[in-house]
């Protein structure tokens, strides 16, 4: 390449070239230094960029999923308060049921132990009616398949139906304890209620166990989604810092090349010594 050409300074020419590339070098550099993402545009890596915002599309999915469980699970804890609170009503009338059963208190002390029953079981109807997520009744027996999205597909659902816990669907008869012969009836049947209560006391278990599953599982895969992307789009920074200053140096020397590049051609001026 010769000096003697000064209309044509290739060497210059050459020496700009490269400190261009050098220069778009460290500047993605410190983009990705202060961004923390190796991909910060599509440039970057066309497949990258597309597979990384796949990837995050199904983490959101599955953020949202893992969410979902953790409402259903407050659904149900909401349920199951219900339930137990009835349930302790449901001992207390029996004790008064065995207390009246017994003809050692007369009738006017039965009576009273009648009406604390009654007002024992306008109790449970009224949890019955508090017992509610959001202004939906959950334990009215109204709450039949209701559906939770709990995965990232269309069809990955799970299922909630919650039995009505109030007076009627508990116990078709009335409870009377007038006298030893009634208070053995009511006996019999707070049993059963207390036994139907026990069902679906238990199938609420048996669903929180299951959404615990679900909920591990979520976790565990929204872990690993976010690895795979971060492997894909994040930085590494240790990587990225040694580029940046390889390319520094590289800039330093390139502007040194480029500024003797240019003052090659005064050469020509010693020829008119």
């Amino acid at each position: 390449m010769s000096f003697t050409r000064i209309n044509a300074n290739l060497s210059a020419l050459a020496s700009y070239n490269e400190l261009l590339k050098t220069n778009r070098t460290v500047s993605k550099g410190l983009l990705r230094l202060s961004s923390g993402k190796r991909i910060n545009s599509v440039g970057d890596d066309p497949a990258g960029f597309s597979l990384a915002r796949s990837i995050e599309s199904r983490r959101r999915s599955l953020s949202q999923a893992l969410r979902n469980v953790e409402t259903a699970k407050n659904v149900l804890s909401i349920a199951e308060g219900g339930y137990l609170a009835i349930a302790g009503i449901l001992q207390v009338i029996k004790e008064k049921a065995v207390q009246a059963a017994d003809d050692s208190y007369n009738p006017d002390q039965k009576a009273a132990i009648q009406g604390q029953i009654d007002a024992l079981i306008s109790e449970i109807d009224d949890i019955v009616e508090e017992t509610e997520f959001q202004g939906t009744m959950l334990i009215d027996g109204s709450l039949a398949n209701a559906v939770f999205q709990t995965g990232a597909a269309a069809g990955d659902v799970f299922s909630v139906s919650l039995s009505d816990a109030d007076s009627a669907a508990l116990s078709v008869n009335a409870l009377y304890v007038s006298d030893a012969g009634s208070a053995s009836q009511a006996i019999y049947d707070v049993d059963d209620a207390i036994n139907t209560l026990n069902v679906a006391a238990q199938r609420v278990g048996e669903y929180m166990l299951r959404l615990d599953n679900k909920e591990q599982t979520l976790a565990i895969a929204v872990a690993n989604i976010e690895a795979t992307r971060s492997r894909i789009e994040d930085a590494d920074f240790a990587k990225e810092q040694m580029d940046l200053i390889r390319s520094q140096i590289i800039q330093q020397t390139g502007f040194a090349a480029f500024g003797q590049a240019n003052a090659a051609p005064q050469l020509v001026l010693s020829l008119f010594a």
